[in-house]
């Protein structure tokens, strides 16, 4: 049974936006771009509830 959160079709090239947890630089990419360039932090998918 298809829920609201599911995505349908191919979703190879869906690209999501990250947020640096330290200084908050935004980037957007397919898959989590691991460490911040600007300040070493981590990112974190913005579409992901911190709690």
């Amino acid at each position: 049974m298809p829920h609201g959160q599911d995505v349908e079709g191919d979703t190879t090239e869906i690209s999501s936006e990250y947020e640096c947890l330290q200084c908050g630089r935004i980037v957007k990419a397919e898959t989590n771009p691991g460490e911040c360039e600007k300040c070493g932090g981590d990112f974190q998918n913005r579409a992901k509830s911190v709690e």
